[in-house]
């Protein structure tokens, strides 16, 4: 009995043993992790000052579910083996991870809900932030660039003038590669590991204050990028252009079609507006039955009238301007926006006005939008719309014409002197950000993942 307590003594005593040394290996190896990535976050420190705040925004975990790295945008969460076996093979490659991850952050990528195509919205993610790295000319980050890289951007820059995650998520889902394409794509550059992104609508209000956060940081180094010599400029290759393009602002389609709004009378019972003398009759004869007569009309502002001129030269998209009719005709169809009688000229332009059309009600527009066409595809000059238009006025085809809307990629003649009316040049998000429009014009961007998918509800 007694030898038999001293076995089971032992074996336990053995167990607690093999545990402690279980605990102490998981120590020293998250402490190896720990110091991996605050080496790689010091080299990158002392080579990008501009990434201060966001290299000191993320804390670090090991986390043996994660093959390689993670993040969610407060802790870098890692696989201490893996993160070993990197190091030891290229400690560039770990600078290259961390700094990915951390441009996954200033980009949001890492809080916004994933697109109907999570592999190709993930892949996407991954080619804008390799971009940016592989043309940075900082030695701690600077490693050969394969064949199928140079080739992929060589490929996406002749569709997109900034490398954006949406401009590239466009391009592959329109695009689509074959299996072994897009399996190569992912092998060459998936870095990290998507897992700890938002990936339901319900976690969404979690992390407001984290995206807020690092819309903060984003738009504070891209202020400092602006500040930095031109050395600098250089050595961090597109990142400044790529989040010049974050960090502008969308414009909601509706509420900006409200600045065209006028103010009139329209029928309508007003619940608002009543007489109070039928009000007091009705409580002094009946007792507790007031009578209220509402009134008929009441005063509201509705857009009434606005051209809108659709760039047609070859540099336009066919599908990007219906788009962007569909959206304008399912605002259309709210009878909170638009008086029920409209007067809209809707203008197709090149080198030179091809087509107009006036709408008057929503039903004209629906007949417009199933045959529709584009017509045109020469170069691209303003000056042709804006004559068009004054001289519309000229003729009372315009009793009150708020504004007009042209709808571009930027690249034109504009007009040298102000038109008598409020006028917007409409881009969507992957268009050069750099373009610049008069001084007398509005500059809206509007997101083409919302047009689209506006387009696409529309149809069903």
């Amino acid at each position: 009995m007694k030898k038999e307590n001293e076995v089971n003594i032992h074996k336990r005593q053995s167990v607690e043993e093999w545990e402690e040394a279980q605990k102490e290996f998981t120590r020293r190896m998250e402490a190896v992790g720990r110091h991996i990535l605050f080496t790689a976050r010091n080299e990158l420190y002392l080579h990008m000052r501009f990434l201060d705040v966001a290299l000191s925004s993320l804390d670090y975990a090991m986390d043996s579910t994660v093959d390689t790295i993670a993040t969610d945008g407060n802790v870098i969460y890692y696989n201490a083996r893996y993160l070993g076996s990197y190091y030891k093979d290229d400690r560039k490659r770990v600078n290259r991870a961390y700094l990915h991850m951390v441009l996954h952050c200033l980009f949001c990528h890492v809080f916004t809900p994933p697109k109907e195509e999570e592999i190709y919205w993930n892949l996407a993610c991954d080619i804008a932030m390799e971009s940016i790295i592989d043309g940075m000319q900082i030695r701690c980050v600077t490693v050969p660039i394969s064949w199928l890289r140079e080739s992929t951007y060589k490929e996406l820059r002749k569709k997109l003038n900034v490398l954006t995650a949406e401009g590239i998520y466009h391009v592959l889902t329109t695009e689509l590669p074959g299996d072994k394409k897009l399996q190569q794509l992912v092998r060459e550059f998936t870095v990290d590991d998507h897992r700890y992104w938002v990936n339901h609508q319900d976690q969404q209000p979690k992390t407001e204050q984290q995206r807020d956060k690092w819309k903060d940081i984003s738009e504070k180094m891209e202020t400092d990028l602006n500040s930095f010599s031109k050395e600098a400029v250089d050595a961090e290759g597109n990142l400044r252009d790529q989040l010049k393009v974050a960090n502008r602002e969308t414009i909601d389609y509706r509420t900006f079609l409200r600045k065209f709004a006028v103010l009139r009378e329209e029928m309508q019972i007003d619940p608002d507006n009543f007489d109070y003398i039928f009000y007091s009759y009705g409580l002094s004869m009946y007792g507790n039955m007031p009578l209220i007569e509402p009134q008929e009309s009441r005063e509201v502002m509705k857009v009434e009238e606005f051209a809108i001129v659709i760039d047609t030269s070859m540099s336009c998209s066919g599908d990007l301007v219906k788009a962007f009719l569909e959206e304008t005709y399912s605002i259309l169809k709210e009878q909170e926006s638009f008086f029920r009688k409209i007067n809209i000229h809707i203008i197709q332009c090149d080198e030179k006005v091809q087509a107009d059309v006036k709408i008057t009600s929503e039903e004209e527009l629906k007949d417009y939008m199933e045959h529709f066409e584009v017509a045109g595809g020469g170069g691209t000059d303003f000056r042709p719309a804006f004559t068009y238009v004054q001289e519309l006025c000229r003729k009372k085809e315009f009793s009150n014409l708020k504004g007009l809307l042209y709808f571009t990629d930027g690249f034109g003649t504009y007009p040298k002197r102000m038109p008598p009316f409020q006028t917007a040049f409409i881009f969507m998000d992957e268009e050069q950000s750099e373009t610049d429009v008069p001084p007398w014009a509005m500059k809206v961007v509007l997101d083409r993942d919302v047009l689209e998918k506006a387009a696409m509800k529309q149809k069903l």
